[in-house]
């Protein structure tokens, strides 16, 4: 099929180059010429592994990137992959999703036109919102899609697509799906969108379930998703508070915990919490959406307070072996999450600022992150390696669980009066060092 993906950030990146592995022909239109030209050079602008392997594969031949809307008309099915950023109050800002919408509309109305004079009158196009929208989103983007088609708009026809990727796999979650979710009242994009996914589906060998409803209950799908994924991790990063209280180790306790099938054993991994763009940015948004609607969502928020109380409690720690000010303390660990550069609502952060204020001299490393951690600390000093790092610090603070932190042994001779405090059970103990477990 021909597929057009508006929109390469994140999302639209992985999906057209995903695309286009499974056969079709997709454009790529971005306004930033910067970011088509890498495309088109077969470079993501994102780290994502496996992703350049993808582009650099297609690109040229099954992929093409634009910054020009001309060919959207010609396309079987046209995504939509703007960002949905948030506003102060957690609430999306739709502005930059509408505009495309709009722009999408127009370029859709300019391809009606040569096909109506073609003797093709009754030409359709499936437009498919693939960003992270709220329900009462789904009624804006409709609205500048309509208004932008004109007379054409009778022609077009939306559908919601929600994705669930993970940073880090993002090429083997959208190869390997847990589930599709097609959000339609039409009975020909529902068509459209399974002749769309088939060859995927395909390929994976397993039966995928694939969910059908209407737009706006499979966009809340991702909402709920995100924020159960997100209070499991809070719940277990409260149950781990309370474990260390009591000298327990909550890893053991939770690796009972998940054994139960009504539970299961994925998120339970206590630590400094969630980060990166979906549950911070999905959770707000739809407390603020809940609110709007006149409900006040407790477990939400809930969720979220004590998240952001967990790089105080691993302060806490620190606090009671070591005064930090004037001492050289080494922050391991950067992005959000191992595999990925991605440093958007990382846990390092408020811990460097929070050290900074203790007046410390903080020392940052991570693996692929820190060009992207320079944005947010231009001053900071960077380390090329963690034995740098650790050199001469009086403490250390894993907060990203790269595995490359689980073979340091022998740096840790480096550090002046050892401390280290481990975010993300990725440090054995050892003799010789003072070690602190945030939860265990």
């Amino acid at each position: 099929m021909r597929v057009t993906v508006v929109g390469s950030g994140y999302v639209g990146t992985t999906l057209a180059a995903c695309l286009a592995d499974a056969g079709h022909d997709v454009t790529a239109v971005d306004i930033d010429p910067d970011v088509v030209a890498a495309l088109n050079d077969g470079r993501a602008a994102i780290h994502e592994p496996g992703l350049d392997d993808l582009l650099a594969e297609h690109a040229g031949e099954r992929l093409h990137a634009t910054t020009e809307y001309d060919g959207v008309s010609d396309a079987d099915v046209t995504f939509l992959a703007i960002g949905t950023p948030s506003r102060a109050d957690g609430s999306i800002d739709l502005g930059p999703l509408t505009a495309a919408a709009e722009m999408t509309g127009e370029a859709i109305a300019g391809g009606s036109e040569g096909s109506a004079a073609e003797g093709n009158p009754e030409d359709r196009h499936l437009v498919v919102v693939k960003s992270t929208i709220t329900p009462p989103g789904v009624g804006a983007i409709r609205e500048a899609l309509r208004a932008g088609a004109g007379d054409a708009a009778d022609r077009v026809e939306l559908a919601t697509n929600p994705e669930f990727l993970r940073e880090g796999s993002a090429v083997d979650d959208f190869q390997h799906p847990d589930k599709l979710v097609f959000g339609t009242d039409s009975d020909w994009a529902a068509e459209r969108l399974d002749s769309l996914y088939e060859p995927l589906l395909a390929a994976t060998g397993s039966e995928v379930p694939v969910i059908r409803t209407d737009p706006e209950t499979a966009v809340m799908i991702k909402y709920a998703n995100n924020a159960f994924l997100a209070s499991k991790i809070s719940l277990a990063n409260d149950l781990g508070n309370v474990c260390k209280r009591f000298g327990i180790d909550a890893y053991e306790v939770m690796d009972a915990v998940g054994l139960d099938d009504r539970i299961g054993s994925q998120f339970l991994r206590s630590g400094v919490g969630w980060g990166g763009s979906c549950f911070p940015k999905d959770v707000d948004a739809i407390r603020a959406a809940a609110r709007e609607a006149g409900y006040e969502p407790p477990m939400l928020d809930a969720a979220v307070a004590v998240n952001d109380g967990q790089p105080d409690r691993m302060l806490d720690l620190l606090d009671a072996h070591v005064d930090v000010a004037g001492e050289r303390v080494a922050v391991l660990g950067l992005a959000f999450k191992p595999g990925t550069d991605d440093v958007r609502n990382s846990r390092a952060i408020p811990i460097i600022e929070a050290l900074q204020a203790r007046g410390a001299d903080v020392v940052g490393y991570d693996p692929v992150a820190t060009d992207t951690m320079r944005e947010h600390f231009p001053d900071l000093e960077y380390a090329d390696s963690a034995a740098a790092a650790l050199d001469g610090a009086s403490a250390a603070l894993v907060v990203t669980d790269w595995d490359e932190f689980a073979a340091l042994d022998d740096a840790f001779d480096a550090m002046a009066d050892p401390v280290v405090i481990d975010g993300r059970r990725i440090i054995e103990r050892r003799d010789g060092l003072t070690y602190e477990g945030l939860t265990w």
